[in-house]
């Protein structure tokens, strides 16, 4: 069929299952705009500004398991998502991202608003497409959507110069696409799972790291199978929180530079490993030579970049995390292992007890406190979305969650900013769930115009800003290694957050007490527009335990 190349993308997207799109239009993107314009079955949100958008398809694509679509134009409107493609492709979040361009015969020659998005893009994207005709655009479509959700998830570009959009010819829509290079490999070596299984057994000191990988392939039922045949306990990254309910007894919380003590503890006892679907970041093992020394490490992984990278695989499974696990209890049931209450289990239980004494939640306005309280009064699959510093860590360390997709965090990146566009992306996913985005006054303030987008678009999302009037984990780390010269990091100037919630359409309540907070948190359960719950905390309160940059995990500061 003839049409051009906009109302052949539109026809595309369809075809993907597309159903919402997160965006912002100008001039080298109106032909597809205009082609949204008569079609009621695409919903596209209008963000305030591009990061948001990225940010919102993002969260979009975490909550649902889909591939989460952004649109904008060229140049700025493009260099603006960049933020958040970067978050997308450090926590493997399926995503695409279409830009418009100049038409083909002005790009390199410094048209207006025109950037080389492409070249911007290419090491922080899966792949990069910009069609020169519009005969392509079905294709390209087909393979991005593909490539974006299969193997390891990430995000993929699809720049459409404005000619393109506009040129019409006959169109053939592609039901499958095979791509030259990409093989994806799911199922492990058979061999390689009776040997890793064999070393489960034989281990006396057997730990398993859930990391974002578990969620991604939807493998928690699989995990937590396994965890409980061999009854080997689970400690998860910050990417792998929900893996695993955090009410689950094997269940030890989160590892690494702001890991609960007794996850930390735990790992640096084992003899053993089973790392599932992580990558070993950084902040995730401390010093990398001094982390896991002779210990055994099976290492589970659908990217083999991932293996031995930053720590040694002795038992490496090159396969999608969930038949992984599925093919290592199959094993085990096999051999009918089972491992009984052991000494290590005592152990276990030990730390747990010991952990009791080191949280410190005693005071006033405590954000662990805090974070505590507003687990017990959202019911069990509301879904949290953070921002990044101190409010991120506090949440990742107090608020319990009982379900996988229901934690949303910027991870590898580390971008402040994230939390509250991302409510309103994963508002978006799941319109009959209860969404809290834990922030902090900085944070929350680089992207709060998007505000406007939640009211406008009637995402009503609850974002409780901890707000100690600084840059607080900055702060920190001035306070802890700088010899308290606070340089920059005082937010002076910050505005009324009640207020300035009222003004956009929002509730605003402003929290000096428990009290306050319980009050603040059910009445904005009970409304139906997006509400601001301002919590004015100490700018003294820290993140602890926390492991220092350099550190292994072994050295863990445990108060000030």
């Amino acid at each position: 069929m003839k049409m051009s190349g906009a109302k052949a993308f539109i026809e595309a997207l369809k075809r993907e299952n597309v159903k919402l799109i997160f965006g912002l239009p100008g001039g080298a993107i109106l032909p597809v705009y205009d082609v949204l314009y008569n079609d009621n079955s695409i919903r596209h949100v209008l963000a305030r500004h591009e990061q948001g958008a990225a940010h919102m398809a993002d969260a979009y694509a975490r909550v649902s398991g889909r591939v989460g679509v952004c649109m904008v134009t060229s140049g700025p409107g493009a260099t603006n998502t960049v933020t958040g493609i970067a978050v997308a492709h450090m926590d493997s979040s399926p995503m695409v991202t279409i830009t418009g361009q100049v038409a083909t015969s002005m790009i390199g020659r410094d048209a207006f608003q025109e950037a080389d998005i492409v070249g911007i893009t290419t090491p922080i994207t899966k792949e990069t497409f910009q069609p020169r005709s519009a005969k392509e655009i079905p294709r390209t479509v087909k393979a991005a959507f593909y490539i974006a959700s299969t193997g390891r998830p990430g995000p993929v570009l699809i720049d459409l110069p404005r000619d393109v959009q506009t040129e019409e010819c006959e169109m053939e829509f592609p039901e499958k696409i095979e791509l030259l290079g990409y093989r994806i490999k799911v199922e492990p070596d058979p061999l390689q799972v009776r040997r890793a299984v064999e070393a489960l057994m034989n281990a006396e000191k057997p730990i398993i790291i859930a990391g974002g990988g578990v969620i991604l392939s939807n493998a928690s039922q699989e995990l937590r199978a396994l965890s409980e045949q061999l009854m080997i306990p689970v400690v998860t990254t910050l990417m792998g929180k929900g893996a695993m309910s955090e009410n689950h007894p094997l269940c030890l919380g989160m590892i690494g530079m702001h890991g609960r003590y007794e996850a930390n503890k735990l790992v640096t006892e084992a003899d053993l490993i089973l790392a599932v679907g992580t990558r070993f970041s950084d902040r995730s093992t401390g010093k990398f030579d001094e982390f896991a020394q002779n210990v055994k490490i099976i290492h589970v992984d659908i990217d083999p970049a991932e293996i031995s990278k930053n720590v040694p695989a002795h038992i490496p499974l090159i396969c999608d995390a969930k038949i992984g696990l599925t093919r290592l209890l199959e094993e085990a049931k096999k051999r009918m292992a089972r491992r009984s209450n052991t000494k290590w289990a005592r152990r276990v239980e030990e730390v747990k007890e010991e952990a009791k004494s080191v949280y410190d939640l005693e005071g006033d306005l405590k954000p662990g406190v805090l974070l505590k309280t507003l687990r017990k009064m959202l019911p069990e699959d509301s879904i949290v979305t953070t921002g990044v510093g101190q409010n991120q860590m506090w949440a990742a360390l107090f608020f319990d969650v009982y379900h996988p997709r229901t934690f949303i965090t910027s991870g590898g990146l580390g971008a402040m900013g994230f939390g509250f566009p991302a409510a309103v992306g994963a508002k978006a996913a799941a319109p009959s769930r209860i969404v809290v985005d834990v922030d902090g006054d900085g944070g929350f303030m680089m992207t709060s115009q998007e505000l406007i987008t939640s009211i406008a678009e009637e995402f009503p999302v609850i974002s409780i800003i901890l707000n100690n009037g600084w840059l607080g984990m900055v702060r920190q780390w001035q306070t802890l290694f700088y010899g308290k010269r606070y340089m920059a990091t005082n937010l002076k100037g910050n505005p009324d957050f009640a207020k300035y919630a009222e003004v956009h359409g929002a509730q605003g309540f402003t929290v000096y007490s428990y009290e306050d907070f319980e009050n603040a948190v059910k009445e904005s359960l009970s409304c139906d527009v997006t509400s601001i719950i301002d919590v004015r905390i100490s700018p003294d309160e820290k993140v602890f335990p926390f492991v220092p940059p350099g550190k292994s995990l072994k050295e863990v500061i445990l108060h000030e």
